[in-house]
Formats: C-alpha cells, structure tokens, sequence
C-alpha cells in the first residue's frame, strides 16, 4: 500500500505554528542575549577574579557542559519550587537556556581571552592604561572577535535546543506540533514541516549574526583580521 503525502491538514493549523514559531523566537532571544551577557561576564571574572573565584566558575562549567540540558531544565522547573523560588514554564524555559549557553559562552570566551599574548598586554599597561582599559580594548575585544565563529555557532544550537523546552509544556514550535500531530494523525508531515522552519530559522540566524560580525569587527581592521582568521 502506497504512501501519500497530505501536508493540507498540517498546514491548515499554521495558526499553531505561528504560535510556536513566535514563542520560539522570544525564548532563543532571551537565552542568547542573557547567555552571551552572563558567558561575557564569567570570562572577566575568571582573568580578574581570585583563585575562588575561578574556581567556583570552573565548577559551574564543567557542570553545565556535562550534564544534559533537559535534565538541567527539569531540575530547574522542578526543584527551584521545593525551595521556595516558584517560576512558570516560559521562566524557567528561560532561565534554563541562559545557564546553559553561560556556560559555552564563558569557555569560548575564556579560549580567545588566553589567546592574547602577554606583550600586548604588557605595552598597553606601559602606555598608561588601567588595567580596566587594557582589559577591555586589548584583551577582550581581540578575544571575542577571535572566537565570534564559534559563539555564533554555539547561539545557533541554543536556539534549536529550545526544542527542548517542550519538555515542560512550553508551547512552543515543537510543542505545537506535536499538538498538530494528535490531532491531524499525519507525523511524518508535521514533522517535516517543522524540520523545515526550524532550518530556515538556523540558516536566517547565522545569516544575522555574519551580518552583527561584520559590524562589529569589520573587514580591514585589526578585529575583523581576526574575525576571519578563525573561520
């Protein structure tokens, strides 16, 4: 007995993939832009911090980056409420997603900070800079131009791990087709459907973040030398 394609049914409830899709694009947004904030942030304290310091953020790493995201999620949406901290499943969809791309972030960031030979450093400090100043123009704009590849890389998996979030009823793209599965009986439809939005979303998203890269560090300079050295 054939198979016939019957995508009409699907498409039909694009009301719920939109939901989804929207849904979708709030919670990459926020996980990105609080992951990347929180990774930027661990990397300075780790180079300027005390031994505990590094120590405890080391901890926090190697925790993060292995152990499965949806177990961290789950202990998030299920735990933080036995103590007393009582979020919805978009917060804690949220939260999730910043602590687990904080932690890939600040390894990134933490390599391209090592890359900075200590010469540079050294001349910017004898050229009566604060240390702040050195840190901040010698030391952390080289490195994050350096490693912008592989962050740009990295946002793009945290948006397609949002997928995940569905796990706690967070009604977003692949939480909507599953409800579309159910209802129309087509998977293999759904699901291709969704495979679909989900590469354009990826593709749309490494387009806009060669585009932020480029104007960041652009091309001639010193920074956007090496932005594209590291391709």
């Amino acid at each position: 007995m054939g198979f016939h394609f019957q995508f009409q049914p699907v498409l039909a409830r694009s009301d719920l993939l939109l939901e989804g899709l929207w849904l979708t694009l709030q919670l990459a947004a926020l996980g990105i832009l609080g992951g990347a904030l929180l990774g930027i942030l661990l990397a300075m304290s780790r180079g300027l911090g005390p031994r505990v310091t590094r120590w405890l953020i080391d901890c926090y790493v190697e925790l993060i980056r292995n152990t499965p995201f949806l177990v961290q999620l789950l202990l998030i949406y299920f735990g933080l409420p036995s103590l007393g901290v009582k979020l919805n499943a978009e917060q804690a969809a949220v939260l999730g997603l910043v602590i687990y791309l904080g932690a890939y972030v600040t390894e990134i960031v933490r390599a391209g900070i090592d890359s900075v030979h200590r010469s540079q450093i050294e001349a910017g400090l004898s050229l009566a800079l604060s240390r702040w100043q050195v840190f901040r123009h010698i030391v952390l704009a080289p490195a994050i131009a350096r490693v912008w590849p592989a962050l740009a890389s990295q946002f793009t998996l945290v948006m397609l791990a949002t997928s995940v979030c569905s796990f706690i009823s967070v009604q977003e793209l692949s939480a909507q087709a599953a409800n579309i599965e159910s209802d129309t009986f087509r998977s293999f439809e759904t699901y291709i459907v969704v495979a679909l939005v989900y590469l354009g979303l990826a593709l749309l998203l490494r387009g806009l973040l060669a585009l932020l890269g480029a104007a960041l560090f652009p091309a001639g300079s010193g920074l956007g030398r090496l932005r594209q050295a590291d391709r």
